[in-house]
């Protein structure tokens, strides 16, 4: 299993990003399906079809993510933040909530729970993830960074 915390306690430092989409939505199961959407469609956008392993892999993962930023990270009247970075050969998918007090943790959960597979799938489909605390207010950001392909829009 990877660190849920990355070496000396804060996120290794990215490249200049090629591609960029940031949003903040609500922090409400609609907001966290419209995130969804977008990051599929950025993606197409950016040349992984919708089809595409690369665009259903970070889909999936940005859904878990957000999805968990709704459900353990909401504070009433407070919304949670998605950026997308591409730089290279990589995307780094971060959510931003503003609960400090529940980290994510994986772990076993029972075989017919309906719940708690999320960070189970995100760590079987990123390459690295992790979470760091907001420098500047309350909260955290969970990251996930996944290898992609080159675009289909380039030779």
């Amino acid at each position: 299993m990877k660190p849920v915390t990355p070496p000396q306690g804060h996120m290794p430092q990215r490249l200049a990003p090629a591609r960029e989409f940031a949003m903040r939505f609500t922090s409400t199961p609609r907001g966290a399906r419209l995130a969804r959407r977008l990051v599929s469609h950025r993606l197409n956008e950016w040349g992984h079809p919708y089809t595409s392993p690369a665009n259903e892999t970070v889909t999936l993962i940005a859904a878990e993510l957000t999805a968990n930023a709704v459900r353990h990270g909401h504070v009433p009247g407070r919304d949670f933040h998605l950026s997308l970075t591409g730089t290279g050969g990589a995307l780094r998918i971060e959510v931003t909530d503003t609960l400090t007090e529940r980290l994510p943790v994986p772990g076993p959960q029972a075989p017919d729970g309906e719940s708690g597979r999320g960070l189970l799938l995100v760590d079987a489909l990123a390459h690295d993830w992790g979470l760091a605390p907001r420098p500047a207010a309350p909260g955290k950001t969970v990251w996930a960074e996944v290898r992609l392909p080159p675009p289909a829009d380039t030779p």
